[in-house]
C-alpha cells in the first residue's frame, strides 16, 4: 500500500476518479455530428481522445497535452451515413480522426464485379455501435484500468452477417490506447473479410521534417503520382511542406511490408523532434501483414496516415484475383490488436527511432 501511495500521490486526496481521468459518454448537439453518441476518454497522462460510438467506436479528436495528434477533415466528426456504401459517397462523411475503421468485407476504392457493388472502404465506419459495457478505474481498489466495449454489425438478410466486438481500453496514468477487435461470421455462408485501420495524423505532430518511422520494404501503389513520391530518389519517410500538387485530390500511397521483431510484432509511427514527441503503433504482423502510407500534403488538408491492414486497400476484386482475399466460414472469427502510445522520454524515443 505504501508503494502505491508513493507511485500515485493522489491516492488519498481525491474522491472521484474523473478528477484524474476516466470515460464520459455524451451526445453531440450541433453541426454535422448532431445526435451522434460519443465518449471522451481521459487517460490522466496528458492523452485524451474522443470515441464516436455511432461510427463503429472510431476515434476522432486526440490530444497529448496541448498538441493535437490527429488530422480532422473539414467535416469532422459527422453522424453516420448508412447510404455511403456506393461510389465515393464515403468521402462526404469521412472526418479523418485518429482512427477510421475500414471493412469489414471491403477496403479500397469503389468497384463492381459479379459479386456485387462496393463503395470506398466499406460500411463499417458508418455503422452505430451497441454498447455492452463501460468500466471505470477504481481508485479504492487500485485498479486503474478502464475500458469501453461495443458490438458493431455489418449485417443484412441473406448475408453477409459479420459482427465486430471492439474493446477500447487504457490505464489511468499511461499515455496509451489499446484496441482489441474480434470479427466473427454470424451467418451461415462463407464471406469475404478485409479490415484496415485508417489512422490519420496531423499538425502539430505531423509537420515539415517529422519522421515517419518503420522498417521494411515500401513500394509505390502504382500511379504516376505515387511513383513520384515512393521511389529511391527522395526520402518519403520525412513529412513534406504543403504542396500545390496535392491540392484537390493530389495524393500518394505506398504499400509497406513491415519487418516484425523476434516476437512477430511491428512497431511504426512518427517522431517530431521540435516537440520532443513520438507516437507509436504496435501490432502483430500475422494479424495485420500490410501497412499503407497515405500522404496528402494539401494546403489546409495536411495529413499523412499509417494504415495497418489484412490487405493493402486494393479492393475485394483485385484481392480475389491475387488469391489474397480472406474468407470467414460460418462461426469463424479473427482477432486483431492495435496499441497506440505517446513517448516523450528521450531514451524511449531513441530506441523507437533507431528501428527506422
Amino acid at each position: 500500500m505504501e508503494d502505491f501511495k508513493r507511485q500515485y500521490p493522489w491516492s488519498e486526496k481525491i474522491s472521484n476518479h474523473l478528477q484524474i481521468g476516466g470515460i464520459e459518454t455524451s451526445v453531440l448537439d450541433n453541426g454535422p455530428g448532431k445526435g451522434a453518441r460519443i465518449a471522451w476518454i481521459n487517460t490522466g497522462s496528458g492523452l485524451r481522445y474522443k470515441l464516436v460510438i455511432d461510427r463503429a467506436m472510431d476515434i476522432a479528436d486526440a490530444f497529448y497535452n496541448q498538441h493535437s495528434l490527429a488530422w480532422l477533415s473539414h467535416t469532422g466528426a459527422a453522424s453516420p451515413r448508412p447510404d455511403s456504401d456506393h461510389g465515393l459517397e464515403w468521402l462526404y462523411s469521412f472526418g479523418g480522426g485518429l482512427l477510421t475503421t475500414c471493412g469489414l468485407s471491403h477496403i479500397g476504392g469503389p468497384e463492381t464485379d459479379e459479386y456485387g457493388s462496393r463503395g470506398v472502404h466499406g460500411r463499417i465506419s458508418n455503422t452505430p455501435a451497441t454498447i455492452e459495457s463501460v468500466i471505470q478505474p477504481d481508485l479504492a481498489t487500485g485498479n486503474l484500468d478502464m475500458s469501453i466495449t461495443a458490438v458493431i454489425e455489418e449485417s443484412k438478410v441473406f448475408g453477409p452477417n459479420l459482427k465486430l466486438r471492439r474493446t477500447v481500453s487504457g490505464t489511468l496514468g499511461s499515455p496509451q490506447i489499446r484496441i482489441c477487435d474480434k470479427v466473427i461470421n454470424r451467418g451461415n455462408t462463407s464471406v469475404p473479410h478485409m479490415l484496415l485501420y485508417h489512422c490519420n495524423f496531423g499538425w502539430p505532430l505531423v509537420d515539415e521534417d517529422t519522421q515517419i518511422i518503420y522498417k521494411g520494404l515500401c513500394k509505390s501503389r502504382g500511379s504516376k503520382a505515387d511513383n513520384e513520391v515512393f521511389n529511391g530518389k527522395g526520402n518519403y519517410k520525412i513529412c513534406q511542406k504543403p504542396l500545390d500538387t496535392h491540392s484537390g485530390g493530389g495524393e500518394a500511397c505506398g504499400f509497406i511490408d513491415v519487418d516484425a521483431d523476434e516476437k512477430g510484432m511491428c512497431r511504426i509511427g512518427f517522431y517530431n523532434s521540435r516537440l520532443n514527441l513520438a507516437v507509436t503503433m504496435q501490432y502483430n504482423k500475422k494479424q495485420l501483414p500490410w501497412l499503407t502510407n497515405w500522404q496528402h500534403w494539401g494546403r489546409g488538408e495536411y495529413v499523412t496516415a499509417l494504415e495497418p491492414g489484412t490487405n493493402p486497400p486494393i479492393g475485394q476484386k483485385k484481392a480475389r484475383e491475387q488469391k489474397q482475399l480472406i474468407f470467414l466460414e460460418p462461426g469463424e472469427s479473427k482477432t486483431y490488436e492495435l496499441k497506440i502510445s505517446v513517448l516523450t522520454d528521450q531514451k524511449q524515443i531513441r530506441e523507437f527511432t533507431s528501428i527506422g
